[in-house]
């Protein structure tokens, strides 16, 4: 069982950063996608970017060149740096993983979908 716990939500102005962390505890697959998505309410959840086990992250086109994911492998702690924050990005965000270790070569970490969840935390962008 893995958890997911994050931290790092809050409120600033537009044009300001925040930095997500999302703690990963419990029984860590060897190969896996971790991601951030977030959902507003009454919305469907969206990715936000992905990192795998090799360190290949990709991004939802609305984050580019804003977000920055990355992983601390000695504290098992995935970061969301948020740069350039917009309005239109308050939403709840949530840390995932999704369990890749049977995957073959070639992995789009898009394609899948995460198997654990942390509770999410809120993100919100005042103008």
């Amino acid at each position: 069982q893995v958890r997911l716990t994050e931290s790092g939500g809050g409120s600033v102005q537009a044009g300001g950063s925040l930095r997500l962390s999302c703690a990963v505890s419990g029984y860590v697959p060897r190969r896996y996608c971790l991601a951030y998505y977030r959902q507003a309410p009454g919305k469907r959840r969206e990715g936000v970017a992905v990192l795998d086990t090799d360190g290949r992250t990709s991004y939802a086109d609305s984050v580019k060149g804003r977000f920055t994911i990355s992983q601390d492998s000695a504290k098992n702690t995935l970061y969301l740096q948020m740069n350039n924050l917009k309005p239109e990005d308050t939403d709840m965000y949530y840390c995932g993983l999704a369990d890749i270790t049977l995957a073959t070569h070639g992995v789009n970490c898009w394609d899948y979908g995460m198997d654990y969840w942390g509770k999410g935390i809120l993100v919100t962008i005042s103008s």
